[in-house]
């Protein structure tokens, strides 16, 4: 399942399959910004995110792409891997879910304007994009979910503001949830699937999501 979305994020699977297989699952990280945006009439409109990509995952992806200066990658330079990131993630329905008012909430595909930066400092791909959602909702009870079903790619909100609201009501209120630490056991379990193997019966990303509340009252 996993081995299309490798192939599009890194354009280079063999090298990121050969690294991980010596590892348990997860194979790569992801530290995740998001903002939910809100239109003035209070209704929620879309979520935007940064995701940025552990150094191993972003050396491998950015080789072979040109650039004037060496060691380092400007938007434009990465507009090609961006379009294709941001077309695999479609199969994955972006790994981002919402419900308001307990009650599924459908995304558009992402808009223009997507756009990956690199970081030459640490090495690393950050990912821009905004999912907008299909119709605009008003709700009491907001939450969204940030997470890979089969746990391939673990991701984690940053410690710092990982989450912001943009333009909400004043009344609104925010909180976090962060995954508990994944217990001996079920590190085993893991430990055991090869880098490109999948386990039907695992829906272990759903246990451990990055959750969103937002409380409207």
């Amino acid at each position: 399942m996993h081995r299309p979305f490798i192939c599009s994020l890194a354009a280079c699977a063999a090298l990121v399959i050969a690294t991980a297989a010596a590892r348990a699952h997860p194979h790569i990280w992801v530290t995740v910004k998001s903002e939910l945006v809100y239109a003035p009439d209070g209704t929620v409109t879309g979520v935007r995110h940064a995701w940025t990509f552990d150094d191993m995952f972003s050396v491998f992806a950015t080789q072979g792409i040109e650039s004037k200066q060496k060691g380092e990658f400007t938007r434009e330079e990465l507009a090609p891997l961006a379009e294709v990131n941001v077309t695999s993630l479609k199969e994955y329905d972006y790994f981002t879910y919402a419900k308001a008012s307990g009650k599924k909430v459908e995304f558009e595909d992402p808009q223009a304007g997507y756009y990956l930066d690199f970081d030459p400092k640490d090495t690393v791909l950050t990912l821009h994009f905004t999912l907008p959602l299909k119709a605009p909702v008003k709700a009491k009870d907001l939450s969204l979910e940030v997470y890979d079903r089969e746990f391939f790619v673990d991701f984690s909100f940053a410690e710092k503001d990982p989450v912001k609201l943009v333009g909400a009501p004043t009344h609104c209120k925010l909180s976090v949830g962060r995954p508990q630490e994944m217990n001996a056991a079920l590190t085993r379990q893991l430990s055991q699937l090869a880098a490109d193997q999948r386990d039907p019966s695992l829906t272990i990303g759903a246990e451990y999501a990055n959750k969103i509340f937002v409380k409207c009252p």
